[in-house]
C-alpha cells in the first residue's frame, strides 16, 4: 500500500537539524496503525535523490541494503523499529536523527547501521513496512534533503573585521590581569635582587651600627708664643726678628 504520508525535515529551528552528516525528521505518528501488526517492523530507505527511482524494496530482511554498501547501491535501510514505536498511543521523541551513530562500520557489514552520510547529498528517505512475509506498506519520498558542507580551516578568519563589546571587554580584562602579573613578577625579582645585595653588605652595615669605644684623646691647647717671635700673615708660621744693623 501506498501511504499519502510524506517525510519532511522539522520546518522550525531546531539545532543540528542539518549537519554535514546528520539530519533531523519528523517522527510521524499513527500513520501505518491500519496497516502493520505488532510483529511488524518500520525501516527508513534512505537513498541519493537520482537513485530514489531506481530503489526497490527488499522482498525480506535479509535482502535489506546495508549502510557499508552505500557507495556501491547507492541506498540503504536503517532504523529498523517496532510498529508499536509509531503507534498513536506510544510516548516518543518528536524527531529522528538520520545518521546520528558515528560507530557504524565496525560491524564488518552484517547488520543495519544508522551511520553518518559520506556527503552533502541530496538524499531522499521513505518508510518501509516489513512483514514476515516482505512489504507490506510504504510511504512516499521525502523531497530532497541537503546536507550541510563542512567549512574548510583555510576559510576562517583569524583577525575579524568587527569585535563585538562583549569581545572588547574581555579582551581589556585579559590585559589588564596580565599587566598585574608582570607587575608582580618584576617586584619579585627586584625584592630578590635586593636582598641579595643588603646580604653582600650585611659586614659593613653592621659595623656601622655596632655600639664600641675608643681612646679620648684631647685636643691640644694654645702654645705661648716664644719671647721676641712675630706673626707673619696667617697661614705661614712665626720666624724669630732679624737682628737690628
Amino acid at each position: 500500500a501506498l501511504l499519502p504520508y510524506v517525510p519532511r525535515v522539522p520546518p522550525a529551528t531546531l539545532p543540528g537539524k542539518l549537519t554535514a552528516t546528520t539530519f533531523a525528521l519528523e517522527r510521524p505518528c499513527c500513520i501505518f496503525d491500519r496497516h502493520a501488526n505488532v510483529s511488524d517492523t518500520i525501516w527508513l530507505v534512505v537513498a541519493f535523490a537520482n537513485a530514489s527511482a531506481a530503489f526497490r524494496n527488499p522482498p525480506s530482511r535479509a535482502d535489506v541494503p546495508l549502510y557499508e554498501r552505500l557507495a556501491t547501491t547507492h541506498s540503504y535501510m536503517t532504523l529498523e523499529m517496532a510498529a508499536a514505536a509509531y503507534a498513536c498511543s506510544a510516548p516518543s521523541p518528536a524527531i529522528l536523527r538520520v545518521g546520528g551513530d558515528t560507530a557504524c562500520g565496525g560491524q564488518g557489514g552484517r547488520d543495519p547501521c544508522n551511520g553518518p552520510l559520506p556527503s552533502p547529498g541530496p538524499y531522499r528517505v521513505k518508510f518501509l513496512v516489513m512483514g514476515c512475509h516482505g512489504p507490506k506498506a510504504e510511504t512516499r519520498w521525502s523531497d530532497p534533503i541537503l546536507l550541510r558542507r563542512a567549512s574548510s580551516p583555510s576559510t576562517i578568519d583569524p583577525v575579524p573585521a568587527r569585535r563585538g563589546s562583549d569581545a572588547v571587554v574581555i579582551a581589556s580584562i585579559l590585559a589588564s590581569l596580565g599587566g598585574a602579573l608582570a607587575v608582580a613578577v618584576l617586584s619579585a625579582m627586584g625584592a630578590k635582587a635586593w636582598g641579595s645585595l643588603c646580604h653582600q653588605d650585611s659586614g659593613t652595615g653592621a659595623f656601622a651600627h655596632r655600639s664600641y669605644r675608643t681612646h679620648h684623646i684631647p685636643p691640644a691647647l694654645p702654645q705661648p708664643l716664644p719671647p721676641g717671635c712675630r706673626c707673619s700673615p696667617p697661614g705661614l708660621g712665626c720666624f724669630a726678628p732679624w737682628p737690628a744693623s
